[in-house]
């Protein structure tokens, strides 16, 4: 297990955008976390990434952070300096998989932004050079929030199986997705949370199980369904 959550709770005034959140990753797993907008999900990655404290609850083992690496949504680092410089930048400052970099412009799609300034990229493309980043750091484990978010359906293909690639090859990927439909087709395992809450944890079948043993009348096929079950 690479990471074990208990207890996680985090107000805003007095207001609780997390309420005893428990779940674990496993190592090598793509794991989703699957919630409506305004369900705590960014909360809790900035939680787990230490960009805020939580007040109260536990990451385990120690150290457990040292093998993450948050990638946001919406933002745009070093803005003025162009996608070529942020991505050597990466390997540099973080000591990051250089040996992936000529991997990952390819399977991106970022080889004619290379010249261009973070700043002015379009959402989407900022997207793909923020995943690019994330996926050149050395930590085993990332916590992307919308990995989808602006991409069109081909794309977010493309970038679905670009990260698999990346899993199989031992990358844990903890993602924050509100498309439950991409959720479903892409992810291992999944944390359900709506209103700062766990509604569940497990992959379809186990879900799937749990909403049925609330209601024996219906029959779960698919994650939306689950969802809307459990929440």
């Amino acid at each position: 297990m690479l990471l074990e959550v208990s207890g996680l709770s985090k107000h805003f005034g007095g207001i609780a955008a997390l309420s005893g959140v428990s779940f674990h990753i496993r190592e090598g797993e793509v794991l989703g976390l699957i919630g409506p907008n305004g369900a705590g999900k960014t909360t809790l990655l900035e939680c787990l990434a230490g960009v805020m404290p939580a007040d109260s609850g536990s990451i385990s083992p120690a150290g457990a952070r040292e093998r993450l690496f948050y990638v946001p949504d919406a933002i745009a680092p070093w803005s003025a300096q162009p996608l070529g410089w942020a991505l050597d930048f990466t390997i540099g400052f973080f000591r990051g998989r250089g040996e992936l970099r000529e991997e990952l412009i390819d399977q991106l799609g970022l080889r004619t932004l290379l010249c261009q300034s973070i700043g002015t990229l379009s959402k989407g493309q900022r997207k793909r050079a923020l995943l690019a980043i994330g996926l050149l750091t050395p930590q085993p484990a990332l916590l992307i929030d919308e990995p989808f978010d602006g991409l069109d359906l081909r794309q977010s293909r493309e970038i679905a199986a670009a990260l698999r690639s990346h899993a199989t090859r031992g990358r844990t990927l903890f993602l924050s997705i509100h498309q439950i439909a991409d959720a479903g087709r892409f992810c291992d395992r999944f944390v359900l949370l709506s209103g700062g809450r766990i509604c569940g944890e497990g992959t379809i079948a186990e879900l799937s199980a749990l909403a049925t043993a609330t209601d024996s009348s219906h029959d779960y096929d698919n994650l939306e369904e689950v969802f809307l079950a459990l929440t």
